[in-house]
C-alpha cells in the first residue's frame, strides 16, 4: 500500500516507470529515424514493411505530408543552416514517439498514482488508459486539420499585405506546428485529469460545477496565451473545446458520485 512506502520506496518506483516511459519513446523516436515504410502487396492486400532508410525515413515523410497540409499556398520552406533539416525530423521523431508511447505512459501514470486511491476506484483509473489515449489523439487531430493551418494562413496574411517573400525556416516551422500539437493534445486530457481526482476524494465533486465561471474566464485566458496572435478569434478554438471537455469531466464525475451513493444506500 501507498501508506506503508517510504519516500525512497515512492521516488525508486516513480524512477523505474519513468525509464520504462523514456525506453519506450526513444524506441519509436529511432525507428522513425532510421526505417522507411516501403509499400508492399500480399494476398492482395496493401500492406507495408520497414526498411532501413535513415535520409528517406518516416519522419521525412510526416514532414513531407505536413508542408503538403499545413503550408499556406505559395510559402515555401528554407533550409538556411546544414542541420537545420536533420534537427526537424529528430523533432518529428520524437513526437511520433510521444504518441505512440502513449498507452504505455497513461499506463505507468496510472500505475504510480494507484495505490494512494481504494481499491474500487483503482478498476476505474486502469479503464481511464483508453479514454486517456483517445483524447491525446484527438486534440493532435484537432489541431492538425482546423487550428494549426487557419492559425498559419492568418498569420501569413500580414506579411501578403507589406509584400514580404513568404519563406518559413524549416526548423520554426516544425517547431510552430508541435507545440500547438502537444498543447493541445495534452489540454485533452482535461475531463481525465478531473476524474482522476475525484477519484482519490480529495475534493467535492461539487467543486467544479461550483467554479464553473472561474474555469471559463482560465481557459480563455488560456486560449489567448497560447494564440498570441490578437485577432481575437484564433483563441476561441481553443477555448471552447476546452470549455466542451471541462463540462464532460464535470458531469463524469457528478454521475460517478451519484453511483457511488447510490451503491452506499443499498
Amino acid at each position: 500500500m501507498a501508506s506503508e512506502m517510504s519516500l525512497g520506496e515512492h521516488l525508486d518506483e516513480l524512477r523505474v516507470r519513468v525509464i520504462h516511459v523514456v525506453i519506450a519513446v526513444i524506441a519509436i523516436t529511432i525507428f522513425c529515424m532510421t526505417f522507411d515504410l516501403r509499400p508492399a502487396e500480399y494476398a492482395g492486400l496493401q500492406l507495408a514493411y520497414p526498411y532501413p532508410d535513415p535520409v528517406h525515413n518516416v519522419s521525412a515523410r510526416i514532414m513531407l505530408y505536413m508542408q503538403d497540409t499545413l503550408l499556406p499556398e505559395n510559402v515555401t520552406l528554407v533550409q538556411i543552416a546544414p542541420g537545420q533539416a536533420f534537427f526537424a525530423q529528430i523533432y518529428v521523431s520524437i513526437l511520433a514517439g510521444i504518441i505512440g508511447s502513449m498507452p504505455i505512459i497513461v499506463k505507468e501514470i496510472a500505475g504510480f498514482v494507484s495505490p494512494a486511491i481504494n481499491a474500487n476506484a483503482r478498476k476505474s483509473i486502469a479503464r481511464m488508459t483508453a479514454p486517456a489515449v483517445a483524447l491525446f489523439v484527438a486534440g493532435i487531430v484537432f489541431s492538425y486539420l482546423v487550428v494549426v493551418p487557419y492559425v498559419l494562413a492568418f498569420l501569413y496574411q500580414f506579411g501578403e499585405a507589406i509584400n514580404v517573400v513568404p519563406l518559413f525556416n524549416i526548423t520554426d516551422f516544425i517547431s510552430f506546428v508541435l507545440q500547438f500539437l502537444l498543447a493541445f493534445g495534452i489540454s485533452f486530457e482535461l475531463p481525465v485529469l478531473m476524474y482522476g481526482i475525484s477519484l482519490t476524494d480529495a475534493i467535492s465533486p461539487k467543486l467544479w460545477r461550483d467554479n464553473l465561471r472561474y474555469a471559463v474566464i482560465v481557459l480563455v485566458v488560456f486560449g489567448a496565451i497560447i494564440t498570441p496572435d490578437g485577432s481575437g478569434v484564433t483563441m476561441w478554438f481553443v477555448a471552447l473545446p476546452m470549455l466542451g471537455l471541462y463540462l464532460v469531466g464535470m458531469f463524469a464525475v457528478e454521475n460517478r458520485a451519484r453511483k457511488k451513493m447510490a451503491t452506499v444506500n443499498t
